[in-house]
């Protein structure tokens, strides 16, 4: 069992209510995650209903679990925690209704004996979540609760504002925690630590100093079963507005009064109000060779697999500064960085030769892969007569401090952060609101898509959008082997 930090758990005991519990992020990471709470005494106590659209019966779902855990959990599942965990679950399938959903709720917290906490999680497409909500709300399940919502959000600032509207006419803002699992990892958190905590680097981080950000997150996976969903979406509304752009607002943001969710919400949103609307010449629209000819994709299909924009933040601190994000689908790397490319010196002083400028500018490279890395470039001079420079680095692993096993997978701090109603690394309704607004020049006027090859690096015009830069992935130095052979 593992050692748990006190207060990083909720208080109360939880009835968990998860809608969608049949599905693949169910199957995945979230039965997984609940699993490992439960076991390893992050939660008090709770209870699991599944809701779905299977016609199971408790037994089923628990065979169900079962399977899930020993397919997904990435710890060992021990025989006693898994008894005692297959006792909590029950479920309850979508078409009974709300009466049976009530009833079981009713049992499950009668058998929590003491005063509880409700967390409702949505697992489900953005076309039932209405739905959804609507049954908890007739199941009487609002009072005392937290909501996890997936994404997207909307598909458009019309559309997100009337979900938004739906949702607020069932639960308040505060009960509400649209989730991104990006901000749910290690790394990510780790920009807060890294930015605010060292007095080395918060006064460099600005426009005299920093010539420009890469976010970069290629993927090398396919749709899978997803072709529906993706069709409807597409790289932009999938991956930028949810993930790639939360992720800049950590790099972006001021620094908070607090560490508390109200402070850092607000410094967020204050970047995404700062953000000027996406102007599609800046915008690289991509869709890999055969995607037109996969199951379920339509033979003329528009939709991008790929994206890369250049955007901007026109306040103090950002102005001047282009922001470069990436991602696709087929690419030749899986790989989640963030580049901050900092200025050159004015003037060099060393000999023609000398190797300076050759590499490029130094960077500071965060890789947002669960096992945090980090990575700091620099020329430094090579050993021997004369003055030859090379580029250097100074890099950290999360596996270096031997704590690379307390790491929580992103589901699972979510979770407990939702418990805890810790809105920290959620995202508001102003703030997604905000991001459709500034994407409705793209979104109403796109570039035309242009194809790619599985496995490359997206369409070759990516490579004029952040001119005179250049793309850091393909990296050209890998990161060194925290585990050596032997070591």
């Amino acid at each position: 069992m593992a050692k748990i930090t006190p207060g990083v758990g909720p208080q109360h005991s939880q009835l968990v209510v998860l809608v969608g519990a049949t599905g693949d992020l169910s199957r995945r990471k979230l039965l997984p995650g609940l699993f490992y709470l439960s076991s390893a005494g992050f939660i008090p106590s709770c209870r699991i209903i599944g809701v779905s659209l299977d016609q199971l019966d408790a037994d089923g779902f628990r065979k169900f679990a079962r399977e899930a855990l020993d397919q997904f959990s990435s710890r060992k599942v021990k025989d006693a925690d898994w008894a005692a965990f297959a006792e909590t679950l029950d479920y309850v399938p979508t078409g009974a209704g709300a009466d049976p959903l009530k009833a079981a709720a009713a049992e499950a917290e009668r058998k929590l004996g003491n005063e509880n906490k409700r967390l409702l999680y949505l697992s489900v497409p953005p076309n039932a979540a209405l739905s959804a909500v609507r049954l908890l709300a007739e199941a009487d399940l609002v009072d005392r609760s937290r909501i996890i919502m997936e994404k997207p959000f909307g598909t458009d600032l019309k559309s997100a504002v009337a979900l938004n509207a739906k949702l607020h006419e069932v639960f308040s803002e505060d009960q509400i925690f649209r989730i991104d699992h990006f901000l749910g990892k290690e790394p990510a958190q780790n920009i807060l630590a890294f930015r605010f905590a060292n007095g080395l680097f918060e006064p460099i981080w600005n426009r005299n100093f920093i010539d420009h950000v890469q976010i970069d997150v290629p993927e090398t996976l396919g749709l899978g079963m997803r072709s529906a969903f993706y069709e409807a979406t597409g790289a932009y509304r999938d991956m930028v507005v949810t993930h790639l752009f939360q992720i800049l607002a950590f790099m972006a943001m001021e620094p908070p009064t607090a560490l508390a969710p109200g402070p850092i919400s607000e410094e967020k949103n204050k970047v995404f109000r700062s953000m000027l609307p996406i102007d599609p010449k800046h915008v690289v629209r991509g869709q890999y060779t055969g995607y037109r000819s996969e199951a379920g994709v339509d033979p003329e299909s528009d939709t991008e697999t790929f994206i890369a924009l250049k955007c901007a933040i026109d306040n103090w601190r950002w102005a001047g500064v282009p922001f470069f994000l990436r991602t696709g689908k087929r690419l030749a790397e899986g790989q989640r960085i963030i580049s901050i490319a900092f200025r050159e010196p004015p003037k060099s002083m060393f000999p023609p030769g000398s190797g300076v400028s050759a590499q490029g500018p130094d960077h500071l490279t965060f890789d947002l892969a669960d096992a945090a890395k980090m990575s700091l470039s620099f020329y430094g001079k090579r050993p021997g007569p004369g003055m030859r420079l090379d580029k250097l680095s100074m890099q950290f692993a999360m596996h270096d401090t031997g704590l690379i096993g307390d790491v929580l997978e992103a589901y699972e701090r979510l979770i407990l952060d939702a418990m805890r109603g810790d809105h920290t690394l959620f995202t508001t309704a102003e703030g997604i609101e905000r991001l459709w607004e500034v994407s409705m020049p793209l979104l109403e006027a796109p570039p035309p898509v242009r194809l790619y090859p599985p496995g490359d690096w997206g369409p070759k015009s990516i490579h004029q959008l952040i001119a005179p830069h250049a793309w850091r992935l393909p990296f050209e130095r890998v990161w060194r082997n925290p585990n050596p052979a032997g070591g």
